[in-house]
This record gives structure tokens, C-alpha cells and sequence, in this order.
């Protein structure tokens, strides 16, 4: 049996900073604002966000996210991972 050595050092990725809002309520659209579905915001980044749902649905690749629920401004967002009812987002704007 050989033995590999590796003597280079590992790099590590910077990722941006995230910050835990245990689980805030707000809501996405989809349809062109026709659907609207609760969903909780774990953790936000100026890139994107980590977001949880009570109930399974199908979850476009895309669609709105008001992350202040009372405020209009809706956020787009595209899916980037899916883990049962939980979903990792990424900000398109």
C-alpha cells in the first residue's frame, strides 16, 4: 500500500458573514405575486438567505421574497439547494 503525502496547505473559502434571525416569519410569491406562502428566514447574507417551510410545497427555481413581511419590497430569489422543507436562496438583484 503507498502513502500519499501532501505538504500544500488547504485554503480556506471565505464565506460572507451570516447572521441567525431564529426563524423570523415573512413570506415569498410566486405567479406574479398571485401565490403567497409563509415561510421562516433561519439565516440571512447580503447574498442570500436560508428560509424553512411549515408544509412541503414545490418550490420554484424562482420567486419573490418579502423579507420585512409588512414592508412591499420584495426580494428575487433563485434556488440554489433543497433539503426537505428547507431551502438555500440566493439574491438575483
Amino acid at each position: 500500500m503507498a502513502t500519499m503525502i501532501v505538504d500544500e496547505q488547504r485554503t480556506k473559502v471565505q464565506r460572507e458573514p451570516r447572521r441567525e434571525l431564529r426563524k423570523r416569519p415573512t413570506w415569498m410569491t410566486t405567479d406574479n405575486g398571485m401565490t403567497r406562502i409563509e415561510c421562516f428566514v433561519l439565516d440571512v447574507s447580503p447574498g442570500g438567505a436560508k428560509i424553512v417551510t411549515d408544509v412541503a410545497f414545490d418550490v420554484r427555481d424562482s420567486f419573490q421574497l418579502a423579507l420585512v413581511p409588512d414592508h412591499a419590497t420584495r426580494q428575487s430569489c433563485e434556488v440554489v439547494w433543497r433539503r426537505g422543507k428547507t431551502y438555500g436562496v440566493k439574491f438575483l438583484s
